[in-house]
């Protein structure tokens, strides 16, 4: 039997069409290892990380690190979120309960990240990050500081020691 004109074209087409379908992994690949990268880069992770600042007290509480604003408490240094805000040698000399630098760095955080009405009771978090030599008196004071700028939810970091017996 003889093909037409339009079954020959078509079957010609068909043929170098067929070649063409072709699956390109080199554009996958490019979407997938910017995704990884995407991924890796904004993880939260709520793990310490380690500080060879700060010797951490120990203790036995089992309750997981909450992703919180962090105020980190050197020999030398006051940190929030890492940024330095004062020196502990001049806390110390400062007349007061409260410490004026790290009331308006906490004011400054409250402000950009508004509390919904819901949690207005309970407070803000924040968690206190102190070296174990740090004097109480100078927590008690970083503490009362936290309360005035609405950050009631204070929480102090521990490293685990382990089970009790």
């Amino acid at each position: 039997m003889k093909m037409s004109r339009r079954a020959k074209r078509m079957q010609r087409n068909h043929k170098r069409n067929a070649a063409k379908s072709a699956l390109n992994l080199t554009a996958l690949m490019d979407i997938f290892t910017i995704l990884v990268f995407f991924l890796m880069m904004n993880q939260n992770d709520s793990e310490i990380q380690s500080n060879d600042a700060i010797q951490l007290p120990k203790s036995i509480a089992s309750s997981d690190l909450k992703d919180t604003v962090r105020i980190l408490v050197t020999k030398d240094d006051l940190l929030v979120q890492g940024r330095p805000i004062a020196k502990i040698s001049v806390i110390s000399k400062i007349e007061g309960e409260s410490i004026p630098a790290l009331k308006k760095e906490l004011d400054y955080l409250a402000e950009r990240f508004p509390l919904p009405a819901e949690l207005k009771e309970e407070g803000r978090p924040i968690t206190i990050m102190g070296d174990k030599d740090t004097p109480y008196s100078v927590l008690k004071r970083i503490m009362d500081t936290c309360a005035k700028a609405e950050f009631n939810n204070i929480s102090l970091a521990v490293s685990q020691k382990g089970e009790a017996s």
